[in-house]
């Protein structure tokens, strides 16, 4: 078993998503995308998962929806305080 290609946060994946419904990677350059992912992720709780099936049919959508919440809630707090650090500059 490699850690890497078995197990992965859930909370990535959600992420992932929402950069690219923001359109994030049309905005910002690669340097500052990995920077709010690092502090994206690290304000939100891990959900450790095998496979993304396992979450689709097991999650409730009620839990998907506040995981949601919490990423978009995490990437406007790191994008506001990127931003910041960009203007300081």
């Amino acid at each position: 078993m490699k850690l890497d290609d078995d197990i992965h946060n859930y909370y990535e994946k959600l992420l992932l998503d929402h950069l690219v419904e923001l359109q994030i990677d049309q905005q910002y350059d690669a340097e500052f995308i990995a920077d709010l992912c690092c502090i994206v992720l690290n304000q939100l709780p891990a959900k450790y998962i095998r496979y993304e099936v396992d979450m689709a049919f097991y999650l409730p959508q009620t839990e998907r929806f506040e995981m949601v919440m919490k990423v978009r809630e995490a990437v406007a707090r790191a994008k506001t305080f990127l931003d910041g650090q960009r203007d300081k500059e």
